[in-house]
């Protein structure tokens, strides 16, 4: 009798080991960060996240401008009302920046449920940026001042086009969620949705 209760204490050492073992070695939930962090965490690899496209546009100016795009003919006819008699050509070359402002983005952008995390984006930032260096201006009766004037229309029309360009912002949003979402799941969501609005009194 004594054997068996030997054994029986035995088997029930090896059973608790067991059970204690698994308990150490169980599956446990990630540890999330706080807001905060993920907030600032994402503000920088946004930053990165950066669409450049390389621009440029022939533009003739006289005083019958022929230009037909609205802002392309306004540019145009500057030069036209501006000027006396006014001729030349211009080849403009510039930089557009694409992306996100993300100091906009707050604990208020995001929605955390468990694993699970919605995100609202900033507004997409434009910048353009002409580049002198390949710029031409060709038989121009312009001064500098007004070839700087000039060129800051067309900047501004540059501009216009991009904020215009459907396809442009959505390669931008691609490549700033795919940039997110990866940032994201390493910090232990699983899984990642971006919204235009978070779900109703689910803000912060």
């Amino acid at each position: 009798m004594a054997h068996l209760s030997r054994i029986l204490a035995v088997l029930l050492g090896i059973v608790a080991g067991a059970l204690g073992a698994g308990w150490l070695l169980r599956p446990t939930s990630p540890a999330l960060p706080d807001t905060a962090s993920v907030v600032q965490q994402m503000r920088e690899v946004a930053r990165l996240e950066t669409l450049d496209v390389a621009l440029y546009k022939k533009v003739t100016f006289s005083p019958e401008p022929k230009a037909t795009d609205a802002l392309w003919k306004d540019v145009v006819n500057w030069a036209a009302y501006t000027l006396q008699n006014p001729h030349g050509r211009a080849i403009v070359f510039a930089d557009a920046h694409l992306g996100f402002d993300f100091q906009r983005l707050g604990p208020s952008s995001l929605h955390v449920a468990g694993t699970k995390v919605h995100v609202v984006l900033p507004p997409i930032d434009v910048r353009v940026a002409l580049r002198p260096g390949e710029t031409e201006i060709i038989d121009s009766n312009l001064d500098s001042a007004q070839t700087a004037q000039l060129l800051e229309k067309a900047r501004l029309a540059f501009e216009h086009d991009v904020r215009a360009d459907t396809r442009l912002q959505q390669r931008a949003r691609d490549s700033a969620e795919r940039a997110l979402r990866a940032l994201l799941l390493t910090l232990g969501y699983r899984e990642v949705v971006f919204v235009d609005r978070l779900p109703t009194g689910t803000a912060g």
